[in-house]
């Protein structure tokens, strides 16, 4: 894939105007038919004339199938940190888990990660999973990323974890509360990319609340009360 920083030079340079699909906070490329030397270019990057904010859109076509319920349990089959924003993930055994922080050591336990609200605590912020599935399903179609390029806490089998937004659940001892999908952005497809951004639209994990202290060990089952 061409650098993202050149592509969006040369279609500055040539004078070109087209329509282009972005996606995540911050947003990033993933749908250009007429130039997709733009793909995984952040818009920030990109001599924008207009732009359009458009909700409730897949923009990743797939085939119809029936809706899903959260499985009756999963298990934990990885955990990681990083100790401050855009440090690498380091891989643990087990970690403490704190209401309303997140898990020991991690910068968004310590209010430092990228994305940290810098005033008032916002819900979300503490966890974030991912489903072993969704990787599986990477690799096989070519895009091979390991857990700890996901950026994610805990790396989850067996259980959907789409459908945990809005429900409770607990990870080994510790209550946690889903609350919304963790989208992948550009600053992800930055770091672990390029390429990242699209496959993981709607699979990049999700967002939890901590709601009571904790340990959590890897094997630890989860299930959803």
């Amino acid at each position: 894939m061409q650098n993202p920083d050149l592509a969006a030079a040369t279609a500055a340079q040539d004078g070109l105007e087209v329509a282009a699909l972005a996606f995540g906070t911050p947003p990033g490329i993933v749908l250009s038919p007429q130039t997709p030397s733009l793909l995984g270019c952040a818009t920030e990057d990109l001599p924008i004339t207009a732009a359009y904010a458009v909700a409730s859109l897949d923009p990743v076509l797939r085939p119809a199938s029936a809706p899903t319920t959260p499985d009756p349990s999963g298990t934990v089959e990885g955990l990681a940190i990083a100790p401050a924003a855009e440090a690498p993930m380091q891989l643990l055994d087990a970690a403490r888990a704190y209401a309303g922080r997140g898990l020991e050591g991690d910068r968004y336990a310590a209010g430092a990660g990228t994305f940290s609200p810098r005033t008032d605590r916002r819900p979300g912020y503490d966890l974030t999973l991912i489903a072993a599935e969704v990787l599986d399903e990477l690799v096989a179609a070519g895009d091979a990323l390991e857990f700890p390029g996901t950026r994610r806490n805990v790396l989850t089998s067996g259980i959907d974890v789409n459908a945990l937004v809005g429900r409770t659940f607990r990870i080994g001892e510790v209550l946690c509360r889903g609350r919304r999908l963790c989208e992948p952005c550009v600053h992800l497809d930055r770091l672990s990319g390029p390429g990242l951004l699209r496959p993981l639209i709607h699979r990049g994990g999700l967002r939890a609340d901590v709601l009571t202290d904790g340990e959590i060990r890897l094997g630890a089952p989860i299930h959803v009360i």
